[in-house]
C-alpha cells in the first residue's frame, strides 16, 4: 500500500534550551535546562500524521553524521517511511531554541543538508511515490523553493492536493502559489508571501485554492473562493511550549483530509471539520515541551476534542 501522505521537507537535530524568560540582545539568561531531539519542520509534520493514523513517506535530506542517522531511525521508529530520506554532502541541519515560561519561543536554523534539497531529487522520488496512488502532498519552506516547486508541480500532475505550510516566511513565485491546494500561513506569514497580495482574499485572487490562517490563541480562519472566512474558535489550554505546533496542525489537518483516514471517522471530511482537528492537535501540541514529544496520537486527540465538546469548546 502506498502512503496517505507524502511530506517534503527539513529535518534537523533541535537543541533546545528552556529558560524563565527569553533573553535580549548582549543579554545571558542562566538557570535553564536544556534537551536534544529530532526536529526540523518537515520531521515534525511528518511524524505528525503518522501519529494520527496516516501512512506517511517522507522525501528530505540529512547529513552523513550521527544527527542524520538518528533521525532517520527516529522517522522510521514513529511510522513515517524514510526510504526517500536521502543523505547529502552537509551535515544535518540544526536549530537552536529558547523557550521561555509562557512557551514562547525564539529558534536560529543552520540549513545544512536542507539546502540541498533541490527540484530533481523531489521530482524524481514523487514520480515513483505518487505512480499508483494518490497521496496529499505536504511541504514547507525550510527547503529551497525549487525543490517545492517540484513538490507541487509533481503534485498537481499527479492529481493530489498541494498543501504548502510557508514557513519561515518568504515572498514566493507566483506560479507556486497558483499551485496550492491548501496554504497554510500564520498570521504573520500572510502578508510576507507575494508582491501583490497581503490578505487571504488577495491570495485567493492569485489563484490560492484555499487559505487557512493560524492565529495562536486566537485561533483560525479558513477563506475559500465564493463564501464568506469561516472562523475556527482556538482550544484552550495551558501553553507550556509553543515549538512544533504548527506542525502538529499542519500534520493533522493533511492526515484529516486522506479519504482513507476521513473514512475512518465515518464520513468524508471537509476542510472546515479538518481545521478543527488542526487546531486542537495544535493546541494539545502546546502542553509539553519539545517539538514531537508533545505531539498527539488518534485516541489522545480524539478525547481531547471530545473533552473540550463537553465544556462547550465547540
Amino acid at each position: 500500500m502506498g502512503p496517505d501522505v507524502v511530506v517534503v521537507g527539513s529535518v534537523n537535530e533541535d537543541l533546545v534550551t528552556f529558560v524563565e524568560r527569553l533573553p535580549n540582545p548582549g543579554e545571558t539568561v542562566l538557570g535553564g535546562s536544556f534537551q536534544r531531539g529530532l526536529g526540523g519542520k518537515g520531521a515534525n509534520q511528518a511524524l505528525a500524521a503518522a501519529r494520527l493514523g496516516a501512512r506517511v513517506a517522507f522525501v528530505g535530506l540529512v547529513g552523513d553524521d550521527d544527527a542524520g542517522r538518528r533521525a532517520r531511525a527516529e522517522l522510521a521508529a514513529g511510522g513515517v517511511d524514510a526510504e526517500w530520506l536521502a543523505t547529502g554532502t552537509s551535515p544535518t541541519g540544526t536549530a537552536q531554541i529558547l523557550v521561555d515560561a509562557s512557551g514562547e519561543n525564539l529558534i536560529a536554523v543552520a540549513s545544512g543538508a536542507n539546502a540541498e534539497l533541490d527540484a530533481e531529487a523531489v521530482d524524481g522520488a514523487l514520480q515513483k511515490l505518487l505512480s499508483s496512488v494518490r497521496p496529499i502532498v505536504l511541504a514547507n519552506l525550510e527547503v529551497p523553493d525549487d525543490a517545492v516547486l517540484a513538490a507541487a508541480r509533481a503534485a498537481v500532475a499527479g492529481g493530489c492536493p498541494f498543501i504548502l505550510n510557508p514557513a519561515p516566511a518568504r515572498q514566493l513565485p507566483e506560479q507556486l502559489l497558483q499551485l496550492c491546494t491548501i496554504l497554510t500561513p500564520n498570521e504573520h506569514e500572510l502578508t510576507l508571501l507575494a508582491a501583490r497580495a497581503s490578505s487571504a482574499p488577495e491570495l485567493l485572487a492569485l489563484g490560492v485554492r484555499s487559505v487557512v490562517v493560524t492565529r495562536g490563541p486566537q485561533g483560525a480562519d479558513v477563506y475559500l473562493p465564493g463564501r464568506p472566512p469561516h472562523h475556527q474558535p482556538a482550544f484552550p489550554v495551558a501553553a507550556v511550549d509553543s515549538t512544533g505546533a504548527g506542525d502538529a496542525f499542519s500534520g493533522a489537518l493533511a492526515s484529516a483530509l486522506t479519504p482513507r483516514i476521513a473514512g475512518q471517522k465515518g464520513r468524508i471530511v471537509g476542510l472546515e471539520e479538518a481545521v478543527r482537528w488542526a487546531a486542537a492537535a495544535g493546541a494539545f501540541a502546546t502542553q509539553a515541551a519539545g517539538a514531537q514529544g508533545s505531539l498527539p496520537d488518534r485516541p489522545s486527540l480524539e478525547a481531547f476534542i471530545a473533552a473540550a465538546d463537553g465544556g462547550g469548546g465547540r
